[in-house]
């Protein structure tokens, strides 16, 4: 992994890891192939680092930092972003966005938390990944895709919210609730809805 060190165009969506609990390096090392930039929350950085990845960005509290010295030597060219209260996904974010980044892949982020996202979903695209599923928004109320049969998916979004699905079986007008799971047949398969929601795929 260590071509990495050439100057990047911002053009592929970065990675921020929080979390690698329930993922395998398998399920998202194919997002690695185009040497996207790669912020890591302080907790995940050893295993990370096992893995062979190289990191760009350690999303750290003092403490650690100074701990921790030694990775800007070893990781170069690593660098620390500060981070206070534990607020590694804002930090990330915010930093994502300063250097011109439009889309991001979210490691190990609770969907049910989708919800803060809000005041960051108009300035980059995001993908949410929350093993064993990995969630898209659907920001403007229509979708439409391909599905091989046997799928499995969630849709999410806020309680009461009504999505209409249409694909070969039929129209389904379905209201959300907590983990709404959908088997879909072989086909195209069409969402509208009149707000954002979210589709979870299985990884």
């Amino acid at each position: 992994m260590s071509s990495h060190h050439f100057v990047k165009e911002q053009q592929e969506p970065a990675i921020l890891i929080l979390s690698t609990e329930g993922l395998m390096y398998e399920q998202f090392a194919p997002l690695l192939e185009w040497v996207p930039t790669v912020l890591v929350a302080q907790s995940v950085v050893d295993q990370v680092i096992s893995w062979g990845i190289k990191i760009d960005v350690i999303l750290a509290e003092m403490s650690y930092q100074q701990a921790n010295y030694h990775l800007l030597e070893e990781q170069y060219p690593v660098k620390f972003v500060g981070v206070s209260q534990q607020d590694f996904l804002q930090e990330g974010l915010q930093y994502l966005i300063a250097t011109k980044h439009g889309a991001v892949n979210i490691i190990g982020y609770p969907h049910q938390e989708v919800a803060q996202l809000a005041d960051f979903m108009e300035l980059m695209d995001m993908v949410i990944w929350d093993a064993p599923l990995r969630y898209f928004p659907i920001k403007y109320g229509h979708f439409k895709k391909w599905f091989p049969e046997g799928s499995q998916i969630q849709l999410h979004a806020p309680e009461g919210t009504f999505i209409e699905v249409k694909n070969p079986d039929g129209v389904e007008l379905i209201s959300i609730k907590h983990a709404t799971m959908l088997e879909l047949p072989e086909g195209s398969t069409e969402f509208h809805a009149k707000e954002l929601f979210w589709i979870g795929e299985f990884v």
